[in-house]
């Protein structure tokens, strides 16, 4: 296993290495200049000296091989450099939105598991039954139905109902959890349920498949009991693909929040995100592809460990 780990660490490098050249290349390539944007925002005159002299300030007139070399410096440094829009670092900028982000995933994916796998699970095992059919329009209605709607659904619902809204300005969950929670919990219930609908059909349709495995008609015709086919022998590796859908959507949430985060008025990663492509900021949105790039590599790299875990075959393997 160690020797795995090892080598899937060393796999991760070129590939955040090709990741990193190809936003840098991309950010150049695309029309644009954060200079001049900033400077000349609202209808500012400013003269083609200043504009030089900012670019120089900010290292823009280097050639392209220099600016990569000395961010791929910054990088093995942990140096992500300084926004080109506010002046202040990036880990910073970055720093005081990721926590949030962060949070509202770990909710919205612990939402997704505990609805997934029990609904899940029993449409497969009541297959065809009004129990399965219930499922079945409660998964669709959950991917038909965008994140953002539903929490303005959920902030109506709250207003007309119990004259109450979320609290407006963050607070940080050491602070004051209580207060943190009930900010929270409402945009990860609403990112939450199309996360379950989409684990729960996933976890359906392998549990139906597994299920028709011969080894499961060999435990039946063992004389085991179907609570532990059920639970021994088929929810190990039906789980499989499922786990592998939960990392990646959990990834996903990351940097795709952007919507409703501006529905809760949030500022997590994804306004970040936004906020720095329509400014044109270089440092900012090449720190963040990073850190969406790491967490992809990183969250794959617990699946694969994961996948050992329950599956004897692949542990040995």
């Amino acid at each position: 296993m160690l020797r795995y780990l090892g080598r899937r660490l060393m796999l991760m490098i070129p590939t955040l290495l090709g990741v990193a050249l190809l936003t840098f290349v991309m950010l150049r390539v695309v029309p644009g200049d954060v200079v001049e944007v900033k400077l000349r925002a609202d209808g500012g005159h400013v003269t083609q000296e200043l504009i030089e002299r900012e670019r120089a300030r900010l290292g823009l007139d280097k050639p392209l091989p220099a600016q990569f070399a000395d961010w791929m410096t910054g990088l093995l440094t942990l140096d992500l450099g300084k926004s080109m829009w506010t002046g202040r670092p990036v880990a910073e900028e970055i720093g005081a939105r990721i926590g949030l982000t962060l949070q509202v995933a770990i909710m919205a994916a612990i939402v997704a598991v505990l609805i997934a796998i029990p609904l899940g699970t029993i449409s497969a095992l009541f297959r065809d039954s009004w129990v399965d059919y219930a499922v079945r329009i409660f998964t669709i209605a959950g991917l038909a139905t965008p994140a953002f709607w539903l929490g303005m659904l959920i902030i109506l619902v709250l207003l007309t109902a119990f004259n109450w809204s979320p609290p407006v300005t963050y607070t940080p969950f050491h602070q004051d959890p209580l207060k943190n929670l009930s900010q929270l919990i409402w945009p990860a219930l609403a990112v939450g349920y199309r996360y379950a609908a989409v684990v729960a059909r996933m976890v359906r349709s392998s549990i139906i498949e597994v299920m028709r495995e011969d080894y499961i008609r060999t435990a039946r015709a063992k004389g085991v009991h179907e609570r532990l086919v059920v639970a021994r022998h088929a929810m190990r590796n039906a789980l499989l693909p499922a786990i592998t859908l939960i990392g990646l959507e959990f990834a996903f949430l990351i940097g795709g929040l952007v919507v409703t985060e501006q529905v809760f008025n949030l500022n997590g990663i994804g306004r970040l995100f936004v906020e720095a492509v329509s400014r044109n900021d270089f440092m900012l949105i090449q720190a963040l592809v990073m850190l969406l790039a790491v967490v992809f590599v990183s969250v794959n790299l617990i699946i694969d460990l994961l996948y050992g875990l329950l599956d004897p075959r692949v542990r040995h393997g």
